[in-house]
């Protein structure tokens, strides 16, 4: 329990409310359960005093946002919050942000400590060229006062001005153990009923995303009693395993209009995506042996499916390119092609 202004807040109850991604956050760079060798080098910069400008890149729920703020609180202690300015640049990405609120704090002398104060730059491939541009006469201008941690998802949307001004760290997908290894803490925490094969199913669809099996975790546990496969799927709304084992199947053998005709079915009664069956189908291919000039040829199918979906196109007619697209694929197979 802790004191606020003329009452008592339970502080217990505040972390219930959390959503686990925040309530399970690590607090110490010891706490992350990856990169260390990313985690090391900063702790060595931190100790001697040196810490640059830093840019992380790499996939969403990979430990960015979360290393910066671990740095924070062993650079600051209790007082981290207020020595740190966290900004979204998919929302706040104008050259006026850059200008004002950056400007602004980054002018100012700490309170706490003699030393810099840390910017952190969320999601800044988001930001304008313009907003980049000035954004990096500021890093020279205030460099005494203040160090800047860039976080986005591509590298290649920032400009090499910045990148020249950052120290580099590649942010990799998560090993399938490491996530095992914290979900589990999680479920014991919890008292969540997860079994075996929900579990597999967890750690197949997090594809190396923290913050993603964590979500799907959370959802499913406030969902269903026990957390076994079927939950975690319909919970999510993936496609099952064994829907797309069916749907390959049938258009490796089924004719035309019969196999359009089931798959569209399908959908319909499980509420698939045509963009996840396709995501599932490419996996599974990778296990299906077919002659290599009928795989090169589906592959490079759906890809093409995939970004007409992506343009906007019709689910339907897309749809009938991929049966299509498997009619050709298995007549290249066959001994008369």
């Amino acid at each position: 329990m802790s004191k606020g202004k003329g009452k008592l807040v339970d502080t217990s109850a505040q972390l219930d409310n959390l959503p686990w991604v925040e309530k399970y956050r690590p607090k110490s760079l010891s706490d992350l359960v990856s990169h260390e060798d990313i985690t090391s080098t900063i702790e060595t910069f931190i100790d001697a005093n040196r810490l640059p400008h830093l840019l992380f890149y790499g996939p969403p729920g990979t430990g960015k946002t979360s290393t910066i703020l671990a740095c924070a609180r062993k650079l600051y202690g209790d007082h981290y919050k207020s020595m740190i300015l966290e900004l979204n640049a998919s929302d706040d990405r104008g050259i006026e942000v850059v200008r004002e609120q950056i400007k602004n704090f980054a002018s100012t002398r700490t309170m706490y400590s003699s030393g810099f104060k840390l910017i952190l730059l969320d999601e800044a491939d988001a930001m304008t060229t313009q907003a980049q541009a000035a954004l990096r006469r500021v890093i020279e201008k205030y460099t005494k006062n203040v160090r800047f941690c860039i976080v986005c998802n591509y590298v290649s949307k920032i400009i090499p001005a910045i990148q020249s001004r950052c120290t580099r760290f590649r942010f990799a997908p998560l090993e399938t153990e490491q996530i095992e290894k914290r979900l589990e803490t999680i479920v014991e925490a919890e008292g969540i009923n997860l079994t075996e094969d929900g579990k597999g199913a967890l750690l197949k669809l997090s594809r190396g995303d923290m913050r993603r099996a964590l979500n799907i975790l959370q959802a499913c546990h406030a969902a269903y009693e026990r957390v076994d496969e079927t939950a975690i799927y319909n919970c999510t709304g993936h496609p099952h395993p064994n829907d797309i084992h069916q749907i390959v199947h049938w258009m490796l053998s089924e004719e035309y209009t019969t196999v359009f005709q089931r798959i569209e079915s399908l959908k319909q009664d499980s509420g698939l995506a045509l963009q996840d069956i396709l995501e599932e189908v490419h996996l599974y291919l990778r296990d299906v042996e077919l002659p290599s000039n009928s795989k090169v040829f589906l592959l490079e199918a759906l890809s093409d499916i995939e970004y007409r979906l992506g343009e906007g196109a019709n689910e339907t007619i897309q749809l009938g390119a991929l049966v299509g697209a498997f009619k050709l694929g298995t007549s290249l197979a066959s001994p008369q092609a």
